[in-house]
């Protein structure tokens, strides 16, 4: 059944598909939601494609409805509106997709054969009366069971769901922006082979498809961290490996939560940023058209680097630096919708950047749709101007609270290596064992904060220690070496060498401590 208030958009969709051919009974349509009520009550349709924009009562009181007394039945949102909040509001009303008009006949039997394998599946899972995995898996992500029952479920399917810590990744494989064809059937081949053959390296993950192309990863940990840092290595595995194949890689990432229905919350996280993608393509292919249809406003604008200065710019530099960069924008028409689209882009380009760098826990769906209203009320270059410097001042509390998420762990790695230099086994395999997170996680996340490597780190602390007992005991150098972490003497007479350019003896009698500790570069060099 469609619902939709514009008659030639309802004769468009009722005339140019062969139903019956395609499998399906096209049982009426309705120019508004109380309309479309009766007709409702009356075929109990198995989907139903609505508009958002209609009078009386609109696609998203309709859904509300619908869902409400008609759960069984399958809504799709067809809406002229780009807003990610109606798109936002439909997906928490629980529609199945939500896409923009115009859509062409092709694109529309797609979905709809989605959806229709969708209801197939569900009935055959409820002829079985009984939960498989996936359906479990995506009861959890759509907050459908609660605690005890998934519990429950589990213990039956044999399956370890309980830990401390869980989140959520969608994958995505979508067309180029260029290309909006339907995937081929090697495309598909292709993309379930890049996924099976590395999911099975990763056996702590649950997981299921939640369409040919889409595939839900459920992670679970004792650790926050270790978590991040999983889905890090999973997310550069996959971009590796799919170097070698003719298809572009969607990853929405959710948070971390607490607790089984922490799945739920994460998985909505996800759900948000897989929309945002979704609208920030769709607004890229209005955006193309746009340049094409006002070549004569078209800029070209280094994206490049606004992200640089996204994540090392700071308030003082950001005046000088986008007046620079938007220099270029005075010579756009500020009516037309070219220079709403390429706004727009660039800030979801932004706003997804600073999600994904600075892991912030920010309201991502808020703010995108209060950057939108403010979008819509530029008038000139200058306008444009502020609009941008609020933007990164926005960003950049992001930024400051992702930097502040570290600056414990770091200073308890520091603490441990201080209290442990003197152990010759101390590694980074027994520092990560002893915080509690993974060695590629605290090896990342140490250099990004302190510019050094723990190896870097632990050498100069060291070396510091062994430039004070020269100068403060008579111990010989071997008894040092052995008390500051090294088994070896001629090992570490030649590291303190390098680092200090004097071997121990010859500090001793000449040196002074003019090389401070954590300052050991690469090599053992000076910084």
């Amino acid at each position: 059944m469609l619902v939709d208030d514009e008659i030639l958009i309802r004769e468009s969709i009722r005339d140019s598909i062969d139903w019956k051919k395609e499998g399906f009974l096209y049982c009426g349509d309705a120019p508004d939601g109380e309309l479309a009520l009766p007709l409702i009550e009356e075929q109990t349709p198995d989907i139903l494609l609505t508009d958002i924009k209609m009078p009386f009562m609109d696609g998203l009181e309709l859904t509300s409805v619908v869902r409400q007394r008609f759960p069984e039945t399958k809504i799709i949102v067809l809406s002229g509106h780009d807003d990610f909040h109606y798109a936002q509001t439909a997906l928490r009303l629980g529609v199945e997709d939500y896409c923009l008009k115009p859509i062409s006949a092709v694109e529309l039997i797609q979905m709809l054969h989605a959806v229709s394998a969708k209801i197939d599946e569900e009935h055959r899972l409820k002829q079985k009366k009984t939960y498989t995995p996936d359906k479990l898996f995506a009861d959890l992500c759509g907050g459908l069971i609660n605690t005890g029952a998934a519990i429950e479920a589990a213990a039956q399917l044999d399956l370890q769901l309980i830990a401390p810590y869980y989140a959520t990744v969608i994958l995505s494989f979508v067309p180029s922006i260029l290309d909006e064809s339907e995937f081929s059937h090697s495309q598909v081949k292709a993309a379930e082979l890049l996924l099976e053959s590395t999911l099975i390296e990763y056996p702590e993950l649950n997981y299921f498809r939640r369409s040919r192309t889409e595939t839900v990863i459920i992670l679970k940990n004792s650790h926050p961290d270790q978590i991040s840092a999983r889905v890090d290595d999973l997310i550069r595995v996959l971009e590796q490996r799919n170097a070698h194949f003719d298809l572009q890689l969607s990853v929405s990432c959710g948070g971390v939560h607490e607790r089984l229905q922490g799945i739920h919350l994460s998985f909505q996280e996800a759900e948000d940023d897989r929309m945002i993608k979704k609208l920030s393509r769709q607004n890229k292919e209005a955006l193309i058209q746009a340049s094409i249809d006002h070549s004569p406003d078209s800029v070209l604008l280094d994206r490049n680097r606004l992200i640089d200065f996204l994540k090392l710019g700071n308030s003082q530099e950001a005046p000088g630096f986008i007046h620079q960069f938007a220099d270029g924008l005075h010579k756009i028409s500020w009516n037309s919708m070219y220079a709403y689209y390429l706004i727009n882009d660039i800030t979801l380009e932004l706003v997804q950047t600073a999600k994904l760098t600075f892991r912030s826990d920010g309201n991502q769906a808020k703010m995108i749709q209060e950057l939108q209203m403010k979008i819509r009320n530029i008038a000139n270059a200058e306008e444009c101007q502020d609009y941008f410097l609020g933007v990164f001042e926005r960003l950049w509390i992001w930024r400051s609270e992702g930097s502040d998420k570290y600056g414990e762990l770091i200073e308890k790695v520091k603490l441990y290596i201080r209290e442990n230099y003197h152990n010759d086994q101390l590694s980074l395999h027994e520092t990560s064992k002893q915080i509690g997170v993974s060695s590629s996680h605290l090896s990342k996340v140490f250099s990004q904060e302190t510019g050094q490597t723990m190896t870097e780190y632990l050498t100069a602390t060291r070396i510091g220690r062994a430039k004070e007992m020269l100068k403060t005991t008579r111990c010989k150098t071997f008894e040092i070496a052995f008390q500051v972490g090294y088994s070896d003497q001629h090992y570490f007479s030649n590291l303190f060498k390098k680092v200090t350019g004097m071997t121990p003896m010859e500090y001793r009698k000449h040196g002074s401590a003019s090389v401070p500790v954590g300052t050991i570069a690469k090599g053992g060099q000076h910084l």
